[in-house]
């Protein structure tokens, strides 16, 4: 089963985020890390895109590479900010070509420099009307639980959103550490007749400083306490990924108490804390650790 949505309708499924390496190292680094994670059974695996697409080849190469060698699919990111039609039928053509059925829709963020994104598309929804006309693809779309950073207001962003999971087949999460957050928005959609489901995002923080200013940028609330902590084991890393762990693992526990389509975990490229979290709580073929 290599669509996503048959493989949510079999759940709760279990998945993990990767970006195109851009070094020798880093390639070498994420093949390692794609080798241990063997070790459980994940579902599948997702691949980002730089913004305005400048990692649309490596991106590309890395998630054609991954379906061929792996038995897990991977889901392409793919956005519509800076691409012509012509570009993203093309990529869209080769996907299908190569096997790939999986793919997230996203409006993109505009190029870091400042400059003029152009393009022919500007919304989600439009990339997903012509990602369905090119092929059987399972379609998801991106989720902001607290949410989005250019929203004007709660009711529009929650409409917004229905809007766009209804054209979708599934929804996948800002990271964010509060499970209230998720459950509020997954309330919000379902009074809207929404009952698309939207994996959960979680990230181990690993390396506090560097997800602080993600999670700033994305507006995801973080809990002071927990990164107080965290600055203070700098010198003693072991410490620092139990204590990330710990965190994630009860962020996550919480979230399939209430019965989540699946778990997404935001990884960095690395496979210790992920690995850890499922050990923690018995999930991907892996037992439980003993309390």
């Amino acid at each position: 089963m290599s669509h996503i949505r048959n493989l949510l309708a079999d759940g709760p499924t279990l998945s993990v985020e990767f970006f195109p390496p851009k070094t020798d190292e880093a390639e070498r680094q994420l093949a390692k890390t794609l080798a241990e994670l063997n070790e459980i059974d994940l579902s599948f695996v997702s691949v980002t895109y730089g913004a305005g697409g400048t990692t649309r080849d490596r991106t590309r190469d890395l998630v054609v590479e991954i379906s061929a060698e792996h038995e897990f699919p991977a889901m392409a990111h793919l956005t519509c900010m800076a691409h012509t039609e012509d570009q993203l039928t093309s990529l869209l053509d080769d996907y299908a070509e190569n096997g790939v059925h999986n793919i997230l829709a996203l409006a993109g963020d505009p190029p870091t420099d400042g400059s003029d994104p152009s393009g022919d598309f500007t919304y989600a929804s439009e990339l997903i009307e012509l990602i369905r006309s090119r092929g059987d693809f399972s379609i998801g779309v991106a989720a902001h639980p607290e949410l989005h950073p250019r929203s004007t207001d709660r009711a529009s962003d929650r409409r917004h959103l229905a809007d766009k999971l209804a054209a979708a087949d599934f929804g996948v999460t800002q990271f964010f550490f509060y499970a209230e957050d998720y459950l509020a928005m997954i309330d919000e959609l379902t009074a809207l007749g929404c009952d698309v489901p939207v994996l959960p995002g979680v990230i181990p923080v690993v390396t506090p400083v560097s997800i602080a200013r993600f999670a700033d940028m994305a507006g995801a609330r973080r809990p002071l306490d927990l990164w107080d902590r965290l600055e203070s084991l700098a010198d003693d890393p072991d410490e620092r990924l139990k204590l990330a762990v710990d965190h994630a693992s009860t962020l996550t526990q919480d979230l399939l108490d209430q019965g989540v389509p699946g778990v997404h975990f935001y990884a960095l490229n690395r496979s210790e804390a992920t690995l850890a979290v499922c050990a923690e709580l018995g999930l991907g073929g892996l037992g439980a650790v003993a309390k």
